[in-house]
């Protein structure tokens, strides 16, 4: 095992998120690699809870476990059944999940139907999610909310965030902190991160690359007519691995240690320059790495 991977500022532990081929391997197989080169974590998808405890044994804490897969749509469902159905599932996923010792759940708050008004899928999310103040508190755990802007999601821009922090009124609600949805948005995210530190309890090392020449020719208001999309991005966007986009690491690090942020940094890799196969995901995570432990 190498020396555990943190990043220069903040000295906060750097971990992976399983995506792409690189989580079709095996447990063990990831494990050996990940603390062979310093990682400290592993986040992983709701389908892997069978092997969270291989993923230990190999000296690979979990950072986050996905709280749904497909599941997901049901807490803001428009279908007061189907809502019911969804919060007894991740009922029985959280406690499942923490006694196997996870203790921090990666969600997004999507919607079922796009088409359906935000004020009523916020209404729906406040009255799902709140459903599991109970079971967070018996168990000890936290949702990680990430800010993923699609299928009409909630909770990716600060004004959704803000009010559904104050709704929910508990420690147990936290915010899953990834510059690269914010920078697509055009929202500051270090400005963002200097509002929200305290709720911060997982970060994503991802990063977004904005093309300011397509920017020109494009906007943000238009489909393109004659442009095709960044692969792994928008019109003039795409994600990258930190350090080749726009996001401040440094400014961002220690805004969070001021913020006295005790948890992981995990690498979500999404970058056509490295993905697509076991080899290249390996090298963007290595890479990833590198540029988090230099800011």
């Amino acid at each position: 095992m190498s020396t555990p991977a943190k990043t220069k500022t903040g000295g906060f532990p750097i971990g992976i998120r399983m995506t792409g081929e690189f989580d079709k391997l095996a447990a063990g197989d990831v494990a050996t690699w990940a603390t062979a080169n310093g990682f400290n974590c592993i986040d992983v998808g709701a389908n892997r809870l069978a092997q969270v405890p291989a993923f230990q044994a190999g000296g690979l804490p979990i950072g986050t476990i996905d709280l749904f897969g497909p599941e997901w749509f049901g807490m803001m469902s428009a279908d007061a059944g189907k809502r019911k159905a969804t919060v007894a599932l991740a009922q029985k996923m959280i406690r499942d999940s923490a006694a196997a010792g996870v203790k921090l759940f990666f969600i997004v708050m999507l919607a079922e139907d796009e088409k359906l008004p935000r004020k009523e899928t916020f209404g729906y999310m406040v009255e799902t999610y709140g459903a599991l103040r109970d079971v967070l508190k018996e168990t000890k755990t936290k949702l990680s909310i990430e800010g993923w802007p699609g299928c009409n999601a909630q909770c990716c821009t600060p004004e959704s965030y803000r009010a559904f922090l104050k709704e929910m009124n508990s420690p147990a609600y936290g915010i899953n902190y990834d510059p690269s949805h914010l920078l697509r948005m055009g929202i500051d995210p270090l400005r963002f991160v200097s509002e929200f530190a305290p709720h911060v309890v997982h970060v994503h090392g991802k990063d977004t690359f904005i093309d300011a020449e397509r920017l020109y020719h494009l906007g943000t208001e238009q489909a393109p007519v004659f442009a095709e999309g960044l692969p792994w991005g928008g019109p003039f966007w795409r994600y990258t691995i930190p350090g080749a986009g726009a996001a401040p690491w440094t400014k961002i690090f220690t805004v969070l240690k001021s913020a006295n942020f005790g948890g992981f940094v995990s690498i979500e890799l999404e970058d056509v320059d490295y993905n697509g196969t076991v080899a290249g995901e390996k090298r963007g995570f290595l890479a990833a790495r590198d540029c988090l432990q230099s800011v």
